[in-house]
């Protein structure tokens, strides 16, 4: 009689990788996809934020706040990275009575760098800046 072994066979081990190499090649670029976006939210809740901040600033003062960081009634008491730390929040120029415009750049030595699309969001007075440089899918939500 002969015995039956058990086990897996070396031909059954390499088509088992080979599926999960399939599939985590296509998962994974869709999942650092999904990553960025969320990250990029983060920086437009932010960029959002600061915007709604200057227009209560300009609703009360006759110019609007030209510090980001300093705490009020000095400037607008805003963290200069999001909360992550995936994007640096900075304005554009001088904020004064009439305009002002917030850029949020993404941090060149993280991965969310790697978005080339939208590596920077900027928002103004007006809104979203929408343009050659900064497409409105990069203001989509998830």
């Amino acid at each position: 009689m002969r015995q039956r072994k058990t086990g897996f066979t070396l031909i059954e081990l390499m088509i088992t990788v080979a599926v999960v190499g399939i599939l985590a090649a296509i998962a994974y670029p869709s999942y650092m996809d999904s990553v960025r976006k969320s990250r990029r939210s983060d920086a437009i809740n932010d960029l959002s934020a600061i915007a709604l901040a200057q227009e209560k600033w300009r609703a009360n003062y006759p110019t609007y706040a030209t510090n980001l960081t300093a705490a009020p009634p000095t400037g607008l008491g805003f963290n200069s990275t999001t909360s992550g730390g995936y994007y640096n929040l900075s304005f554009v120029g001088t904020p004064n009575a009439i305009t002002f415009t917030i850029k949020a750049d993404a941090v060149t030595t993280k991965s969310q760098y790697n978005d080339t699309t939208c590596r920077d969001l900027q928002i103004n007075q007006n809104g979203p800046v929408i343009d050659g440089t900064h497409p409105a899918e990069c203001w989509k939500r998830n």
